[in-house]
């Protein structure tokens, strides 16, 4: 598995895991700050991981769903076509309710929705300072 993500400071950094029958373990957090992140790139780096593994042990890769991600896993299959590449799940729901968020309808109930909660951590911060 991989996470990739950028910082405030716009370093980029990709943690890779492996998940078994003994857990998950951490493998390595590369930084990736300094190179262009294309699907060569992240095919590569994973495949390298696959050769320290062993790609008879290596079943699936899961990933986001960026389109980095997408042209790697290309790559990878047709280097590798035993091994399956998956976009993360929790991640495409993810986007998915995004989307849904943007509908004008629903937009306007999480609106309405943030004013509520607002008020409510509002009102119990002024009971929490009240009490001594």
């Amino acid at each position: 598995m991989t996470d990739a993500w950028t910082d405030k400071k716009g370093r980029g950094v990709m943690n890779l895991v492996v998940h078994s029958s003994q857990g998950v373990i951490f493998l390595n957090s590369v930084d990736c700050s300094s190179v262009q992140k294309n699907g060569k790139y992240i095919f590569d780096l994973v495949d390298n991981f696959i050769e320290d593994i062993g790609a008879d042990k290596v079943v699936q890769v899961v990933t986001d769903n960026a389109s980095v991600n997408v042209a790697a896993a290309s790559l990878m299959k047709a280097k590798r076509p035993s091994i399956f590449w998956n976009g993360c799940a929790t991640h495409c729901i993810d986007l998915m309710l995004e989307d849904i968020g943007k509908l004008g309808s629903v937009d306007k109930i999480i609106a309405q929705a943030r004013q509520v909660t607002v008020f409510l951590t509002c009102s119990y911060k002024e009971t929490q300072q009240a009490t001594p």
